[in-house]
């Protein structure tokens, strides 16, 4: 979720949830529960240009898995917060795969690629270098970062 940083948490819950399909009273509906997920409550009034990097994902993050999404597109968000923020997120993930939504997860975490999908694709340099189960491309991963099978590629590691 991109945020308008002039305007406040809440203001920016209703533009993006608005932009997400929401009407406002199905947002006014799912306010509270973004919030406490979100774990941001006394600063929901407050400008986002005033929010940590923290605080920003985890509204956005609220916002994303409560406007009912078919497809949700996570992209390194598990890379900040601390860790009950994390496991938070993680189990919201696993609810919605127990749900068979789609998930889109853009990690540098083998461990957490590991841990949610069931298929997997390594880019370098925005090309495809690998595509298959995550089991396959996690150890050809493994591989190419010791140097060995690069076929004359270099690895950045991003899974």
């Amino acid at each position: 979720a991109g945020f308008h940083p002039d305007l406040t948490g809440r203001e920016n819950v209703f533009l993006n949830a608005a932009i997400l399909g929401l009407s406002e009273s199905e947002t006014e509906k799912h306010f509270d529960e973004i919030v406490e997920f979100s774990g941001i409550g006394e600063f929901i009034d407050t400008q986002v240009k005033f929010y940590s990097s923290g605080m920003y994902v985890r509204l956005a993050f609220a916002v994303a898995v409560h406007v009912d999404p078919d497809i949700l597109l996570v992209d390194e968000v598990l890379a900040v917060g601390d860790e009950p923020f994390q496991h938070k997120c993680m189990e919201k993930i696993r609810s919605f795969q127990e749900e068979g939504r789609t998930i889109i997860l853009v990690s540098h975490s083998a461990a957490q690629v590991q841990d949610v999908c069931d298929r997997a694709v390594m880019l370098e340099h925005g090309h495809v270098v690998i595509d298959g189960s995550t089991e396959e491309v996690l150890g050809r991963r493994a591989t190419l970062l010791r140097g060995e099978d690069r076929g004359g590629r270099s690895c950045g590691g991003r899974t």
